[in-house]
């Protein structure tokens, strides 16, 4: 049997009951458009984040993109954000209008390179878009000082950090609004796509609802401001309120298999990822380092166990964002990145035969390099 970086099948068949039980719940109320499951889920996920309002959204690209418009960002501005990510967090800041502007990362964790953020400020930086990257969050401390000074809004990206925290903060809490998305993968994945803004900001979630409903706020037929159908489904708000309740499992599953991997490959050269200090992972990827990352990954085929890259191509890097300037060398530490990293089978329902098959076969490899 192929052994892939993701496989969501053993963790349906121990739900199966519950989920299926979710979709019907949706189907005999007789509402499937922002009804009881949308708002029960935003409700519940506000609380879990600490903060006073979530609002459902159809998938993590319009998470970011609304999340930026109800921050007032829009044509002609700037976001500092990274080019190690993935590519949807700068579609969406093209996708408002603005110039996505990049600083580097560290080439220990990944994370954004806060101290390169000063530099990067101009008269037309609208907002400040840390990525909390593979499972743990950005130095935001700093960030939060220059947020401040500049009267610049943080939206945290927190696609990959749901229940992560730093310094006993919780992913999504530290911004003045957070995007999430809920694709299957994810730490809190839905069955499709779907995702969602928190903020404690009262002004910023009323932005949001109308963003998500065409522009408009109680009455259908009346646009207040242009808007988008970027409503988060019944069925699918349903499902997540239901594995909300499992997600502090999901991450102990998750921390267990990197134990297990940091256990197990501790003697190799691959490089191990781990906690910054002040973080609490949540491992949405696992992600190690070699300098022979394509050699080890085409080796490993011959065992079928297919493995990912994230990410092989820098955002700087891509055809489609050659027009915002960046040209090879311009962001080194992620350039070099980009060639080594690559990711090992991370979820909770990973076996532990199917972990130690991955792990005596990376051996090997290892060893014939």
């Amino acid at each position: 049997m192929t052994t892939l970086v993701w496989d969501f099948s053993a963790e349906y068949e121990k739900e199966r009951d519950d989920i299926l039980d979710a979709v019907d719940t949706v189907f005999r109320s007789g509402n499937l458009i922002l009804g009881k499951s949308v708002q029960g889920f935003e409700s519940e996920f506000a609380a879990y984040n600490g903060v006073s309002h979530a609002v459902g959204l159809d998938n993590g690209t319009n998470a970011v993109k609304l999340g930026l418009q109800a921050l007032g960002v829009g044509p002609g501005d700037e976001v500092i954000t990274v080019s190690n990510t993935a590519a949807p967090t700068v579609l969406a800041i093209d996708g408002v209008g603005a110039k996505a502007v990049f600083v580097d990362v560290h080439a220990d964790n990944y994370l954004m390179d806060v101290e390169q953020v000063a530099a990067a400020i101009t008269p037309r930086t609208r907002a400040l878009l840390p990525v909390h990257l593979f499972g743990q969050c950005v130095d935001m401390a700093p960030l939060e000082a220059l947020s401040e000074q500049h009267g610049i809004p943080i939206l945290e990206d927190c696609a990959q950090a749901h229940g992560a925290r730093h310094h006993g903060r919780i992913a999504g809490s530290m911004g003045k609004a957070a995007a999430f998305s809920f694709y299957p993968t994810k730490v809190l994945g839905a069955y499709g796509d779907a995702g969602a803004v928190v903020t404690d900001d009262d002004e910023t979630a009323a932005n949001l609802r109308r963003l998500r409903y065409y522009g408009m706020e109680k009455t259908y037929y009346v646009v207040q401001t242009p808007g988008h159908n970027s409503r988060l489904d019944e069925v699918q708000a349903e499902i997540l309120r239901r594995k909300l309740g499992r997600l502090d499992q999901y991450v102990a599953g998750r921390r267990a298999v990197a134990q297990r991997y940091a256990e197990a490959l501790a003697d190799t050269d691959l490089v191990l990822p781990g906690p910054v200090a002040g973080n609490e992972h949540v491992y949405y990827v696992y992600v190690v380092r070699h300098p022979e990352r394509d050699r080890i990954i085409e080796a490993l085929k011959a065992y079928d166990i297919m493995l990912n890259i994230s990410y092989p191509w820098p955002v700087h890097t891509m055809t489609g964002f050659a027009g915002l300037g960046y040209g090879k060398g311009s962001l080194p530490v992620t350039e070099k990145l980009a060639g080594e990293i690559f990711s090992l089978p991370m979820y909770p329902s990973l076996s532990r035969d199917v972990q130690d098959k991955v792990i005596s076969a990376l051996r090997e490899v290892l060893r014939t390099l």
